[in-house]
């Protein structure tokens, strides 16, 4: 039996590189037919079907609001920044949705995802998508962060901030053959430093969901999109301050960003879901890499050390933004019950961000 796995180590891998090198033309050629036929042919109406949304309130969440709008389609939007949400609210109207109701909600809390499911069933008697874009990103060192209640934050928002509004919706997508969709990260399987506890989320939740298509079969469909580097608050300068339970922002400023645009994302994410597409992908060349973590992973990670870690020194960047900020006092702090990073944000210094929300 040893022999036996010993010679399929070492004949599987390169004959799997060959098939596929030859079969490359041809799934192509599949592929593109295919999505001709789902976007001429079976692409989903939705026009005044239900759409629920968390993270409404800005970057990836706000755009695939307007882009569901223009399918005329009626929005719930959620957020915990309510006020943000009347804006966005006016601007769908505009650009066509046929009623927008706004809740502010906490979707790591059970409770509140039951209120805001149950409102929507109340109101427009069925829900059509369920749209998961709530997330919460770090760019500090694990090893960095002496305040551990940090931990269970990240993986509140990125793991159940997910779980809790699909475990409540399930039932009601089921009856309308509904789809969820999930805003994942390229983290998830590829490595980048000052990310550790994002990408380990973010790969329990795209695991999670591949799980569940199995589960759901054909009854409620799943897109899950993953993306790079985009330009949304994660990425423009937005600091976060926790106080207890409840998120509240802190602006410092606005810095260019040098990420693709989450305009062209979100349309992407909506056409795919409407579609009936399992995965979306922005960019769609980061998949090359994963063909190296699973064939040639010491060659990935010697080209990402290299491309990433400049000389070894430890520095905190703002990620997708090209300008990387003045080191922190080593170690960093994460201090005293609530993270407030204030002891940071000192008038003299450029401030390096923490915590960052999309």
């Amino acid at each position: 039996m040893d022999l036996i796995t010993a010679a399929l180590n070492f004949l599987v891998p390169p004959a799997s590189l060959v098939m596929l090198a030859f079969a490359w033309p041809t799934l192509t050629f599949i592929n593109t037919c295919e999505w001709i036929y789902d976007t001429f042919f079976t692409s989903e109406n939705m026009e005044n079907k239900v759409v629920v949304i968390t993270g409404a309130s800005s970057g990836i969440g706000e755009q695939i609001a307007y882009e569901y709008a223009k399918r005329q389609v009626n929005l719930v939007l959620i957020a915990r920044r309510e006020h943000r949400l009347r804006g966005i609210s006016e601007n769908a109207r505009r650009l066509g949705s046929r009623h927008v109701l706004i809740m502010a909600a906490d979707v790591v809390k059970e409770d509140d995802c039951r209120r805001f499911i149950n409102e929507t069933i109340k109101y427009f008697g069925h829900v059509d998508h369920l749209v998961n874009t709530a997330s919460l990103g770090h760019t500090f060192y694990f090893e960095d962060a002496t305040d551990t209640s940090v931990f269970p934050i990240l993986m509140d928002i990125n793991f159940w901030g997910n779980v809790y509004p699909t475990y409540v919706a399930l039932p009601y997508l089921r009856q309308t053959s509904g789809r969820i969709i999930v805003n994942a990260s390229v983290e998830n399987w590829l490595p980048l430093p000052r990310m550790s506890l994002y990408s380990a989320a973010k790969s329990a939740l795209v695991n999670f969901y591949e799980t569940l298509r199995f589960e759901v079969k054909d009854e409620v469909g799943i897109t899950i999109a993953t993306h790079g580097w985009i330009g949304t608050e994660m990425t423009r300068g937005k600091f976060m301050v926790e106080e207890g339970a409840e998120m509240q922002w802190k602006e410092e400023r606005e810095v260019h960003v040098s990420g693709g645009p989450v305009e062209e994302f979100a349309k992407l994410i909506v056409s795919g879901a409407c579609r009936g597409d399992p995965y979306v992908k922005y960019p769609s060349w980061y998949d090359v890499f994963f063909l190296y973590r699973v064939f040639a992973p010491k060659v990935l990670y010697w080209t990402l050390r290299f491309l990433l870690i400049n000389g070894g020194e430890r520095r905190t960047s703002f990620i997708g933004t090209g300008r990387p900020l003045l080191d922190m006092p080593h170690p960093t702090r994460l201090t005293g019950g609530p993270i407030t990073f204030s002891q940071y944000l000192q008038p003299q210094q450029q401030q390096p961000q923490q915590l960052k929300l999309e």
